[in-house]
């Protein structure tokens, strides 16, 4: 009986899941965002904000490649900001770049946002928030926990990604 249950609520949340637009990414209400905010929208502030992503995604990629849940990302996420302040501060030296910059862990905001076909409302989300000089110009944002940001950072070769059925692989797990 358990069997028949966990396999018709597998049905259930795979026909709900199912949606006209394949490359729509839902962020659940339990996530963890990052953002770079630039100085401003001149070319070289762009190009900094750029490099602080680069920098802080590969190191904020190898720290949490062991995390399984929102409260490890969360834990470690909060006890690394020295180490972030580090990797900004490198990469501002190594590009002679002399803008100050913040770092916030808590709840920012966020303006409204299209991110892979769906809006996302204005609001304060709890994040990691670098802003880089005035904080006036683009930014750049993804989604730390559910790690979708860390995954589009390893992808190098996208015409070999393998999709699986979350369905599909709860059945084979179970039955």
């Amino acid at each position: 009986m358990k069997k028949i249950l966990i396999l018709a609520s597998l049905l259930l949340v795979g026909m709900t899941g199912f949606s006209s637009k394949t490359d729509e990414v839902i962020i659940p209400d339990q996530a963890i965002r990052f953002r770079v905010i630039a100085a401003s929208n001149t070319p070289e502030d762009q190009q900094i904000k750029q490099k602080v992503k680069t920098a802080l995604q590969t190191d904020i990629t190898n720290l949490l490649q062991d995390s399984e849940s929102i409260t490890d990302t969360r834990n470690s996420l909060k006890g690394n900001i020295k180490r972030f302040e580090n990797v900004v501060s490198t990469t501002l030296l190594q590009n002679e770049e002399a803008t100050i910059f913040d770092i916030h862990y808590g709840l920012n905001y966020f303006p409204e946002k299209l991110y892979k076909g769906v809006t996302y409302p204005a609001g304060y989300y709890e994040s990691l928030v670098v802003t880089l000089g005035a904080g006036a110009g683009d930014n750049w944002w993804c989604v730390l926990f559910p790690p979708l940001c860390l995954l589009e950072a390893e992808e190098t070769n996208t015409d070999d990604i393998e999709y699986k059925s979350f369905v599909q692989e709860m059945i084979e797990k179970y039955f």
